[in-house]
């Protein structure tokens, strides 16, 4: 499978807590940190989710 890399380029201050366990479970735990991840129907459906947030790169 294809990897994608994910920036959070916004904070989850103020948002809910499932968005907030989203962004967990992509595993983000900083502003600005790049994660990689193969792209499957669950992580771009979480992706999706909180795409707001997220900066993808190709």
């Amino acid at each position: 499978m294809a990897k994608i890399k994910i920036k959070l380029v916004r904070s989850a201050i103020n948002r809910t807590k499932r968005q907030k366990r989203t962004l967990e479970a992509l595993g983000f735990k900083k502003l600005q940190q790049v994660v990689e991840h193969d792209d499957s129907p669950a992580i771009l459906g979480m992706v999706r989710a909180v795409g707001h947030l997220l900066e993808v790169q190709k």
